[in-house]
């Protein structure tokens, strides 16, 4: 049995996974919900400072490009002082960029804000999915994966919920204050509650050796599978409202096609988690890919009132396959090397997610919403093959 398959520490009892669980689920959903949790606040910002539209997106951008960029620097970190403290001190930074929000008088201010919040959110992503894959081993690991995965969705619809609550009825400074102390609650919960694995203390030139080893494995082709799939998802999201509109649809019918698509995607992280495990990862990705692929075709061919039918349903295939991907990590890489692959890999989807939408843009001014679809559709099928690589280093799994 090789290094990258072989089980969790014989110390890992049932407490463990349970408080290993609770502490990467909650951390994911209060960090996922923190980073959507701008898009709330950004008409009012507007409004209340003359914000420009290029200086709202660059509030947004500064948020996620800070989240993306110091992933890595987060998993080098917790391989030092371990994934407890990095952990929950990530989750008390980003409480304390919004409860700076109370002092928060310009865009400046705002930019140093998001700042904060997006370097504490940061190390949710690699350290909780390291987390989870410590306590599971297997096709447990997968599954594991995808609750874990699923738990960010929660977080996403349910704080930024929270926040247009008390919006209406406080201030927006103190409602962002009183966000930010669920960070601090949520580090004290981290720091007392999640347990101390030995592999975390591996050094990080161990993990990079580690990294170059699982790279000739496939974990490469794996995180190229996760770039495409990310992109995809981004570059349709950002055309969606468009076609809608060209088949006629309403602002409100907008609004409601979006929140299909959401919910969808909520249900895929964690149901094509369980499929992968039963199925295969391969399969699986086939499925997803595929169906996503046809997906778009169809939405661009379909009446407006057949599209919003196939939203739901597009969203399981669209954001499915990203449970199967991160799943698949702890199976090509080893135990020792996994909190910096989580790294690498949340850094090259984010960045995609980022990037993906401008590149898309470009094409889509170039020849128009439908042809620049069609692309995204084709650019998805390159997954396929790349799977293919990836499929002897699977094991069972495959």
């Amino acid at each position: 049995m090789s290094a990258a398959t072989q089980s969790a520490p014989a110390s890992n009892t049932r407490s463990d996974k349970r408080r290993a669980m609770g502490v990467a689920c909650g951390a994911h959903a209060l960090h996922d919900g923190y980073t959507d949790l701008v898009i709330v606040m950004l008409p009012i910002w507007q409004a209340e400072f003359g914000l420009s539209y290029a200086e709202v997106g660059a509030l947004r951008g500064a948020l996620a490009g800070t989240m993306a960029g110091f992933q890595v620097p987060s998993g080098m970190l917790s391989a030092r002082l371990g994934t407890p403290l990095v952990l929950a001190g990530g989750s008390a930074l980003a409480g304390l960029g919004y409860c700076l929000a109370l002092f928060a008088g310009s865009f400046p201010a705002l930019i140093g804000v998001l700042f904060l919040v997006g370097l504490g959110a940061s190390t949710q992503h690699p350290l909780g999915s390291s987390l989870v894959a410590h306590a599971f081993s297997g096709a447990r690991s997968l599954k594991a994966l995808g609750t874990y995965n699923f738990a960010g969705d929660l977080g996403k619809m349910a704080v930024p919920a929270a926040g247009a609550l008390l919006v209406t009825m406080l201030p927006w400074r103190t409602t962002l204050a009183l966000m930010g102390a669920l960070g601090f609650i949520t580090a004290i919960a981290v720091l007392l509650l999640t347990p101390r694995y030995q592999a975390e203390t591996a050094k990080t030139e161990k993990d990079a050796a580690g990294i170059a080893a699982a790279g000739q494995g496939g974990f490469y082709a794996l995180l190229g599978i996760g770039v495409i799939d990310s992109g995809t998802r981004m570059g349709l999201l950002t055309f969606l409202p468009f076609l809608l509109t060209a088949k006629g649809a309403s602002l409100p019918t907008i609004g409601l096609a979006l929140t299909l698509v959401f919910v969808g995607g909520a249900v895929g992280k964690l149901v094509c988690a369980w499929i992968g495990a039963r199925i295969g990862v391969v399969a699986t990705v086939w499925l997803t890919e595929g169906l996503t692929a046809l997906g778009i075709l169809a939405l661009l061919a379909a009446p407006l009132e057949f599209a919003l039918v196939l939203l739901s349903p597009m969203g399981v295939a669209l954001n499915g396959t990203s449970s199967v991907l991160y799943g698949s990590v702890p199976l090509l890489v080893a135990p020792e090397a996994r909190t910096r692959a989580f790294s690498i890999f949340y850094t090259g989807t984010i960045g995609s997610g980022a990037v993906a939408p401008i590149i898309y843009g470009l094409i889509g001014d170039a020849i128009g919403v439908p042809h620049a679809l069609v692309v995204i559709a084709a650019i998805v099928l390159l997954t396929l093959p790349l799977v293919l690589l990836i499929k002897g280093r699977l094991g069972a799994a495959a």
